[in-house]
């Protein structure tokens, strides 16, 4: 009588607190990890993570996605656990308008953007008035200005795309070809070339659509640059040991073989 008893005292209680919104503790026994990510490429390097991982007693759930800005919010809801898809000026710009508490704990890899076109073999060939695709979201379409600026097909406003500000079409300053900026969401750019003289495309989507950067590409960026992508969980979070073996499964020697065999160049380690 008291072994059922209690029984439904934690069965109550538990009970009381979904109804309050109460977390419940998570990895209390299984260790099993809710992590975002975006299908495609993402999603095959974190299939060769749940493998490393599962030697140190983690059970990797993925949950893939076709929209960047979903992973994040459902980080932040507690939803997922922690996310692997973006880099840390996503990151910034989404915590800046979103007020995510959440935090980079790892590097994974680095995917540099291109420029694509299926009319023309470089950005200098572009006529007067092409229609030139760009990303919609803040920290991408700041990428694409900036690798359009460093082609010499346009000059932004001094300080544009610098210490955090992101650049926007507004702050073109020079534009000889009278280039029209077309704004569109990632995932459509790959499938609007044919109506498009270039478009930007994020490495994951370009992947995708079977373009490979470093043959397809008629521009790239620097590898160098600020866009490696990480690994993010709540700042809550950030110490437990589960973080640590987390980050260690990715940045391990079976992930680092995996990038250089599937992606050809293409996905490169920042670990």
């Amino acid at each position: 009588m008291q072994r059922r008893h209690l029984f439904r005292l934690i069965a109550a209680t538990a009970i009381a607190a979904i109804g309050t919104g109460t977390t419940v503790p998570a990895f209390a026994a299984d260790q099993t990890i809710r992590l975002g990510t975006m299908s495609g490429p993402d999603a095959q390097i974190w299939e060769v993570v749940r493998t490393v991982a599962k030697r140190k007693g983690l059970d990797i759930k993925i949950i893939e996605f076709n929209d960047y800005a979903q992973p994040n919010a459902a980080l932040d809801a507690g939803d997922l656990d922690a996310n692997g898809f973006q880099h840390q000026p996503f990151l910034d710009s989404q915590i800046q308008a979103r007020r995510y508490k959440i935090v980079n704990v790892g590097l994974t890899y680095v995917a540099p953007m291109g420029f694509y076109s299926r009319k023309f073999k470089s950005l200098k060939e572009l006529p007067e008035g092409a229609k030139v695709g760009i990303q919609n979201d803040p920290s991408n379409g700041n990428r694409a200005l900036k690798l359009l600026q460093s082609q010499g097909v346009l000059t932004l406003k001094p300080g544009a795309g610098e210490n955090g500000k992101n650049a926007t079409p507004l702050d073109i300053a020079s534009n000889p070809k009278k280039l029209k900026i077309v704004e569109l969401d990632s995932a459509i750019l790959p499938r609007s070339l044919d109506d498009l003289a270039a478009a930007a495309i994020n490495t994951d989507y370009a992947v995708k659509a079977g373009l490979t950067p470093t043959r397809d590409a008629i521009a790239i960026e620097d590898l160098k640059g600020p866009y490696a992508n990480l690994i993010a969980v709540r700042a809550q979070d950030r110490n437990k040991p589960w973080v640590k073996d987390l980050v260690a499964s990715y940045q391990s020697q079976e992930v680092r073989d995996f990038l250089a065999r599937q992606f050809k160049g293409a996905i490169l380690p920042a670990f």
